[in-house]
């Protein structure tokens, strides 16, 4: 009798590890496969996510690899590396339509900022984005769950330790910028979709980006128009 049981503990075991490393995958999986299908149509550029784990027990995880290219009529590459992105959510919220993250945490993420006169590849980008939330077919229509609208409510966004490369080739160079942080993304009104919370992050992050800039514009030359953009 003391064997069976110790085999059915056994057994139950092995299942509960099974079920864990496979709502791990799962959940892993629907965040990359998210991203990377509402991504393009957030930015109107190409959006790559590498990788994603996420613990169905704790709700934490790690998004790796995150691409954002250049808007069109800039040089060709991204715009945005995010080599990783911590992330705490309430557990099991992914699998709603009103996800609850606690805390957002980007650290050293990279941005290459071009300017031509009074116009920035990272303002492209935003406009891009803004676009998508207010247009005729806004982004949020195609992330839906159960035929609701999914939203995002997050209790608290950083962005930290990030470099702006100013220019490309020879004459690019690379600066510091100011932390990003937000707080309460959604909260006040029960959620924002996808392509809302994405814009309020990039206005953050444009105004951090021009900030970087325009203080190290006496040392540039190259960005006389940064802080008209």
């Amino acid at each position: 009798m003391k064997r069976f049981l110790s085999y059915t503990a056994l057994a139950v075991l092995a299942l509960a590890v099974l079920v864990y490393v496979g709502l791990t995958f799962f959940l892993g999986s629907a965040v990359k496969a998210g991203v990377n299908r509402i991504g393009p149509k957030l930015t109107q550029t190409r959006v790559t996510l590498d990788g994603a784990t996420i613990s169905p027990l704790t709700g934490t995880g790690t998004l790796t690899g995150l691409s954002v290219d250049n808007p069109a009529g800039w040089t060709t590459g991204h715009a945005i590396y995010l080599g990783r992105v911590h992330i705490s959510m309430k557990p099991f919220s992914l699998f709603g339509d009103h996800i609850i993250i606690d805390e957002i945490e980007i650290d050293q993420p990279e941005f290459t900022y071009e300017t031509k006169i009074f116009a920035s590849n990272i303002n492209d980008l935003l406009k891009n984005v803004e676009s998508g939330v207010s247009g005729d077919q806004p982004v949020a229509e195609t992330a839906k769950k159960n035929g609701q609208p999914i939203k995002f409510e997050v209790r608290h966004f950083r962005l930290l330790h990030g470099r702006v490369t100013v220019g490309v080739g020879a004459t690019a160079v690379a600066l510091p910028m100011p932390s990003v942080e937000l707080k309460e993304l959604g909260t006040a009104n029960g959620g924002i979709t996808a392509d809302q919370l994405a814009a309020a992050v990039m206005k953050s992050v444009t105004t951090s980006v021009v900030g970087a800039t325009t203080q190290a514009a006496g040392q540039i030359g190259t960005t006389a128009g940064a802080a008209m953009v």
